[in-house]
C-alpha cells in the first residue's frame, strides 16, 4: 500500500478544532467538512489540496477533542495520508477507524517542507521525499490496520467479513 502526493505543512499541537473547527460541525456530510478543513490555520487549503495530497506536521497533531470530523474533513479534502512526529492517541485511532492513513516519523516531520513530493510505502515504513531525494524511516503498518484503509474504514472493513 503507498500514497504519492504533495506536501501541506503545519506544526506542533495541531488540533482537531483547528482542523475542523466547532461552527462547522452542525453537519456530518464529509464534503462539506472537507471545504472547512483547515480553515482557521490555512484559508486556501481546500481550494489547493488535490487528491493524493499530503498533510506534514509536527507534534501531538489531533490533539483536543475527540471528534471524528476531523480525520474525515482531512480525507475528505482528499488528503491520503498525514505524517507527524507524533499524533494525540485517539485522533490516531479515529484516523485508523475512517480509513485515513498516518505515520509517525520524527526525521520526515522535520525535514520535510510544504510543496515536497513525497511517497509513503505502508508496507515497509519508508517514507520517499522525491523531491529532496531522502528517505525517512517510519513505523510499518500492520497488516490488520492497511485492511482497514484499504477497506475505507472500520465499518467497512467488518461489513466486508
Amino acid at each position: 500500500m503507498k500514497a504519492k502526493g504533495i506536501v501541506h505543512r503545519y506544526g506542533d499541537n495541531i488540533d482537531t478544532d483547528v482542523i475542523i473547527p466547532a461552527r462547522y460541525l452542525n453537519t456530518s456530510d464529509p464534503k462539506e467538512l472537507a471545504e472547512k478543513c483547515m480553515i482557521d490555520i490555512d484559508k486556501d487549503f481546500a481550494s489547493r489540496v488535490r487528491t493524493g495530497d499530503i498533510i506534514v506536521a509536527g507534534k501531538n497533531f489531533g490533539c483536543g477533542s475527540s471528534r471524528e470530523h476531523a480525520p474525515i474533513a482531512i480525507k475528505a479534502s482528499g488528503i491520503s495520508c498525514v505524517i507527524a512526529d507524533t499524533f494525540a492517541r485517539i485522533f490516531y485511532r479515529n484516523s485508523i477507524n475512517i480509513g485515513l492513513a498516518i505515520i509517525e516519523s520524527h526525521e520526515a516531520a522535520k525535514d520535510i517542507e510544504a510543496g515536497d513530493e513525497v511517497e509513503v510505502d505502508f508496507d515497509r515504513g519508508i517514507i520517499y521525499n522525491l523531491t529532496k531525494n531522502k528517505t525517512y524511516k517510519g513505523q510499518a503498518f500492520p497488516e490488520f490496520m492497511q485492511r482497514i484503509i484499504k477497506a475505507e474504514g472500520l465499518i467497512n472493513y467488518i461489513n466486508s467479513k
